[in-house]
C-alpha cells in the first residue's frame, strides 16, 4: 500500500471538523473570509491594467446577426481577440453576455465558427454555439478568446491541433514560480472584458451577464463573484463539489486553486454571486462533474439563496446530457433576467 491515495483522502476528511462548525456562522458573516480567500488563491492581480485600445479587426454581416472581431489589451504586452455577435436591427442599447468556451479550440468554437474562422455547418458539439444562441435571443455576445487557447496558446503549442492541444499546464508552471495563477490572470482579464463593454455604445452596462461552459464555468462563477457589474450567471457542467470531481479524478490544472479547501468548498466560492441571478445547468450523465456531487453543490447554494432572501434568482436545470451545454432553459433565464 504505497500509494498516496488514503493520504489525499485524510486531507479532505480532515477539514469535516471545520466544515461541521460553519453551519453556526451566518453566511453573511462567513462570506467576507471566504471572499477574501478566494482573492489570496488566485495570487496577486496585475498592479495596473493596460490601456484597452479596443480595435476592430472584422465586421461581417450574418444571417440574423453581426458578427464583428475585435481586439483590446489587458496587461503589459496582453492582446486579446473577441468575436462580438450583436443583433441585427438593433435599436438603443441591448444587454450583453460575457460568452466563455470550454476546452477545445477557442471563441470560435461558441461563435459558430470552424478553427479557421469559417461557418460550421456541422451538428454543434458539446458548446453547442451558444454564443450564437445568445445573440438570437437578442443579446450581445461577446466571446473572448481566454488565455491558453486558440490563438492565445503559447509559440510552442501553436502548430498543434487547437481542438486538442492548450497551453494550460506551460502557463500554469510557468506562473507559480512568480507566485501567481492562470485562474487569476484569466479572472484579471474577466473583468478587463467588461471594461471593454462599457466603451461600446450599444452596450447597457446596467444589462450584463456571463455565461460559461466547463472550464469557461470558473470564469463565469468567480468573475461573477468578484464583480458585481455582471447582474446574472449561468454555469453549465462545472458547478460540483471539490471532492465529487477534481479530487475524484485529472482535470486540467488550471481548475485547481492553491490553498482554497481549508477555507471554502466550490459551492461556497460561486455563492458569493448571491443574491444576483444564478442559473445552474449539468448533465446528469457528466462524467466529469458527477450529478451527486452536483446535487450537493446545489444543496449548499440552495442555503446560500435562501440565507441571501433571494431564492427565486437561483435555478438549476439537470438535463438527460453528458458533459455538454443544454441550453433548453437557460437562454430564455439569461434573456428574461436581462430584460430583453
Amino acid at each position: 500500500m504505497w500509494c498516496p491515495d488514503d493520504y489525499l483522502d485524510h486531507l479532505y476528511d480532515s477539514l469535516d471538523k471545520y466544515y461541521a462548525q460553519t453551519p453556526s456562522i451566518p453566511w453573511n458573516e462567513r462570506k467576507i473570509g471566504v471572499r477574501s480567500k478566494l482573492l489570496e488563491s488566485l495570487g496577486p492581480f496585475p498592479e495596473q491594467a493596460a490601456d484597452l485600445r479596443p480595435t476592430l479587426l472584422h465586421r461581417i454581416e450574418r444571417d440574423t446577426y453581426i458578427e464583428e472581431r475585435v481586439e483590446y489589451s489587458t496587461v503589459g504586452k496582453l492582446r486579446v481577440p473577441a468575436y462580438v455577435l450583436i443583433p441585427k436591427q438593433l435599436k438603443g442599447r441591448a444587454p450583453a453576455v460575457l460568452a466563455w468556451h470550454g476546452h477545445g479550440y477557442g471563441s470560435r468554437e461558441i461563435a459558430g465558427l470552424q478553427p479557421d474562422g469559417t461557418i460550421d455547418d456541422a451538428q454543434p458539439g458539446i458548446h453547442q454555439h451558444f454564443a450564437v444562441q445568445l445573440v438570437q435571443r437578442g443579446m450581445i455576445a461577446v466571446a473572448p478568446e481566454i488565455l491558453g487557447f486558440g490563438d492565445r496558446r503559447m509559440l510552442a503549442d501553436s502548430a498543434k491541433d487547437p481542438r486538442k492541444s492548450s497551453s494550460c499546464s506551460s502557463l500554469s508552471s510557468r506562473l507559480l514560480l512568480y507566485g501567481r495563477t492562470v485562474a487569476g490572470l484569466r479572472l484579471f482579464e474577466a473583468g478587463r472584458a467588461l471594461d471593454y463593454l462599457a466603451t461600446r455604445e450599444d452596450v447597457d452596462t446596467d444589462r450584463i451577464g456571463s455565461m460559461g461552459f466547463s472550464g469557461g464555468g470558473l470564469l463565469a462563477s468567480l468573475g461573477s463573484a468578484l464583480d458585481e457589474r455582471i447582474q446574472a450567471a449561468v454555469i453549465c457542467a462545472y458547478t460540483s463539489t471539490f471532492r465529487g470531481s477534481l479530487l475524484s479524478m485529472n482535470h486540467c490544472i488550471d481548475n485547481y486553486l492553491p490553498s482554497i479547501l481549508p477555507e471554502a468548498d466550490l459551492p461556497e466560492l460561486i455563492g458569493l454571486i448571491a443574491p444576483r441571478g444564478l442559473f445552474v445547468e449539468s448533465g446528469i450523465h457528466d462524467p466529469l462533474f458527477p450529478i451527486q456531487s452536483v446535487r450537493e453543490a446545489v444543496r449548499v447554494l440552495n442555503e446560500i439563496y435562501e440565507a441571501e432572501n433571494a431564492i427565486e434568482r437561483f435555478e438549476v436545470d439537470l438535463f438527460p446530457g453528458k458533459h455538454e451545454v443544454s441550453g433548453r432553459k437557460s437562454y430564455d433565464w439569461l434573456a428574461n433576467k436581462l430584460k430583453v
